[in-house]
């Protein structure tokens, strides 16, 4: 049988044939389908996007259904098993896991961009004091064009790496800094002798010592994390970063724009609310009745519930048992034994169930965090750094795809129909 779908249009008896690949149509062979020959054709609607397809990656494949993610075909639980987030990034950018001197060049190509221009640090100081750090991290992100002008050659793939090891190693630095800053604190300099993650705790905990030794538990337990949010298909930061750098921009204001889809309320207020709500319960005994609560009043709690897994986020899974190993160094939380026991009992519990309300990263990943040290405000931050990655990978893979033009959606008019400008008197 043909990979086609076959349409009848109800309004003139006209039958059309339009082919499938992958399980899609194209949206333009809709416009194929007219009631005039001046007709424009049909359109598809779809608010969100949430089932249009605007690229072809094989960056990322991502499974709802079964919960499996994978980058460039490596299941996300071997990744967080046996591998680092720089040799990840590698993955994600080139395709193919590194060979030993490939991956050492890689490495000291990005150390070798932990330092910021003294400019940028300027730059820093001219936000209020009180400044989030997020939007600071938004702006010192565009404003790195100004200082990296062969940024613009964007048809040159060499160029278009060297710009994705400009974010890496500049990025942590940019964050650490920002936040130092709010929190009144003086700058910690990069220490290239340190990993990638090892040189980001540095910047944000060092002291008075001399020099700075991450324990290597906290070390390897950021590192997992920042694995798990190196890229995750098409959400809104990554879409952002495909469509403002489909108009050709330097990839330093598409990446401000893609940290910008990650400094909404989404995601803001997300890790916060689950530890708000695990603060609130109590008590591990106290998880029943909030379970009833939350069935009486028809409650999605946070940290439940992901738009694209309908069953448990691998991600979570692997924070749960991460979990464990950080706390034999910073001390138990109480509120993770109530976490545990909210997920078991949510996970038998039938209005759970029926809604697809399984644990997301957030919910263990806010404690961990916590746990560490970081301040809330911190937590979108976090999220952004290692996906920086992602971001470059996605907006490269759109520079060497011919399919892809300039984002420019299609809207359906719903205003005032014509009519005549009054001058103000007559209004």
């Amino acid at each position: 049988m043909a990979d086609t779908l076959t349409i009848i249009d109800n309004r003139t008896g006209r039958q059309y044939e339009l082919p499938l690949r992958d399980g899609a149509i194209a949206a333009r062979d809709l416009r194929r389908i007219k009631t005039t020959p001046e007709d424009l054709g049909v359109i598809s609607y779809d608010p969100g996007l949430h089932n249009t397809a605007v690229c072809r990656s094989a960056i990322t494949f991502l499974d709802g259904v079964s919960g499996e993610l994978r980058y460039r075909g490596y299941s996300i639980e071997e990744l967080a098993r046996d591998s680092t987030y720089l040799e990840v990034a590698y993955l994600i950018f080139h395709g193919e896991l590194p060979t030993a001197g490939e991956f050492a060049t890689w490495e000291d190509d990005i150390k070798e961009n932990f330092l910021i221009h003294r400019n940028i640090s300027r730059f820093l100081d001219g936000f209020r004091h009180d400044a989030h750090p997020m939007n600071v991290l938004i702006s010192t992100v565009a404003a790195l064009s100004t200082l990296f002008p062969d940024a613009t050659q964007i048809d040159d793939p060499a160029v278009r790496r060297r710009q994705a090891i400009r974010l890496l190693g500049q990025v942590p630095t940019l964050a650490a800094f920002a936040q130092r800053r709010r929190r009144g604190m003086p700058y910690a300099s990069p220490d290239i002798d340190l990993s990638y993650v090892g040189n980001f705790l540095n910047m944000m905990f060092k002291m008075t010592e001399l020099r700075y030794a991450p324990n290597p538990v906290i070390e390897r337990a950021m590192d997992v994390m920042f694995i798990l949010h190196a890229d995750h298909g098409q959400a809104c930061s990554s879409s952002a970063m495909r469509l403002v750098g489909s108009v050709k921009c330097d990839p330093f204001a598409a990446a401000a724009a893609a940290a910008a889809g990650l400094s909404g309320r989404f995601h803001d207020e997300a890790y916060e609310a689950v530890l708000q709500m695990l603060a609130a319960i109590g008590s591990v005994d106290r998880v029943p009745a909030f379970l009833e609560r939350v069935r009486a009043e028809n409650l999605h709690p946070p940290g439940f519930g992901h738009r694209i897994y309908r069953t448990y986020d691998p991600r979570a899974r692997i924070l749960r048992a991460q979990a464990e190993k950080v706390f034999a160094v910073t001390g138990k939380p109480p509120i993770f034994d109530i976490a545990l026991e909210l997920d078991r009992r949510a996970s038998d519990d039938p209005y759970f169930q029926e809604r697809s309300l399984y644990p997301i990263i957030d919910y263990y990943e806010a404690i961990i965090y916590h746990a560490i040290g970081f301040a809330s405000e911190l937590f979108p931050v976090l999220f952004a750094i290692p996906r920086f990655i992602g971001w470059a990978a996605q907006w490269d893979e759109m520079m060497a795809d011919p399919e892809v033009p300039r984002y420019r959606p299609r809207q359906i008019y719903a205003g005032s129909p014509p009519r005549p400008y009054l001058p103000i008197d007559e209004r």
